[in-house]
């Protein structure tokens, strides 16, 4: 198999309709008919035939065929692509159908999305602790590693032991690690998640989603779910993913290398702040052995601090240059973001980082100036 940056450029070349280098937009909701080639619905594979030429864009088209041509090669397995990251987690939860959801520290979207499908259906959720006394045959387990907001890892293989033993499946949101960091296949996952906004979009401008299995067969049925759910991916976003996903690996490369930089700068000065950090979190800061097994592309770009209080966190976020204030995660421009802002449920005072692109040097200098003029200020 060529090298994952090899595979990001030419793995849809077998897609390729026209002459173009660069694919083009296709804004078209609708296509021809082959006249030449009329088989009714009736007499063709159901499952198969979205794999053809493209008839309308709710179905397929063709430039989310490409993108899923290329997830189907760096996740290394079946790709079905969504218009959001939280259009895939509802997916799988209505292919996967499960009685009983074991779910931990999780992307808010997500825990809502399950908690409609509990108000409404009756699923049950239980915590990951409970997963050996209560999982049963067909339930699925939850995990987000590294964990949203605070960019630490969880242990996949010892989830993944414990759903298997209980007939149960592990559903692994890797969104904060995508390969080369992180590749769950290899610790037991039995489904991957990816909000494809973040870094394989990578430019702060798409939104999009991905689930990939090891099963042809549930791929092409979440497919054909895919339509009636509505939730593909739109035409210009395709367009806009399949751009950013070839530059992926060097960007998502980069900013693993700046975060490290930047949380061991941190990590260094903590007593120098003592008046400002309180906690800082970050997979490189752990020790489990899992950890570096699990991460050996790479450590996450993301990582959180808590300051001292909330008045500290609205000054700080005001003094940077660099990282600019807002929510989301994996562009190449730096952010930061007071996760009060848009998380309740959180501690109140942390701020979550998402290191981009830059010179690490300058974003280290933009944290210490705020930094300084917080500590100073105590």
């Amino acid at each position: 198999m060529p090298h994952l940056s090899t595979t990001l450029i030419h793995a849809d070349d077998k897609n390729n309709r026209v002459s173009d280098v660069a694919p083009p937009i296709n804004v078209a909701t609708t296509y021809r008919y082959d006249n030449n080639n009329l088989i009714p619905w009736a007499e063709q594979d159901e499952m198969t035939v979205l794999e053809g030429e493209p008839v309308y864009s709710r179905e397929a088209h063709p430039n989310c065929t490409r993108l899923e041509s290329i997830f189907s090669e760096i996740l290394e397995g079946h790709a079905v692509v969504y218009n959001s990251g939280c259009s895939a987690y509802h997916a799988a939860l209505v292919h996967y159908n499960p009685k009983r959801l074991f779910i931990g520290q999780s992307y808010f979207g997500c825990q809502a999305i399950a908690d409609m499908i509990t108000r409404n259906y009756g699923l049950e959720q239980h915590p990951l602790e409970d997963i050996e006394k209560y999982a049963q045959k067909g339930d699925l387990v939850h995990i987000e590693t590294p964990v949203n907001p605070y960019g630490t890892s969880i242990d996949i293989q010892e989830f993944a032991d414990k759903a298997h033993s209980k007939g149960a499946l592990l559903l692994i949101d890797s969104t904060f690690a995508p390969p080369p960091l992180q590749k769950p296949w290899d610790f037991g996952a039995d489904i991957i998640m990816h909000s494809a906004t973040k870094f394989f979009g990578g430019h702060s401008d798409l939104l999009s989603g991905v689930l990939v299995v090891k099963d042809q067969t549930a791929a092409r049925e979440m497919r054909h779910d895919r339509i009636h759910l509505g939730t593909i991916i739109g035409n210009l976003e395709s367009f806009l993913l399949m751009r950013s996903l070839r530059t992926f690996e060097m960007r998502v490369l980069q900013q693993s290398k700046n975060a490290c930089k930047v949380v061991k700068f941190l990590e260094e000065n903590k007593e120098k702040y003592n008046k400002v950090i309180r906690i800082l979190y970050h997979s490189s800061l752990q020790t489990e052995p899992f950890v570096t097994k699990q991460l050996a592309g790479g450590s996450t770009p993301v990582f959180s601090i808590c300051l001292m209080d909330q008045g500290q966190c609205k000054k700080f976020v005001s003094k940077l240059k660099y990282f600019q204030h807002a929510t989301s995660l994996g562009g190449v421009e730096s952010l930061v973001e007071w996760r009060a802002m848009s998380d309740d449920t959180i501690d109140q005072t942390l701020l979550r980082f998402s290191v981009g692109c830059e010179n690490a040097a300058d974003l280290i200098s933009d944290l210490a100036n705020a930094l300084d003029s917080l500590q100073g200020s105590n």
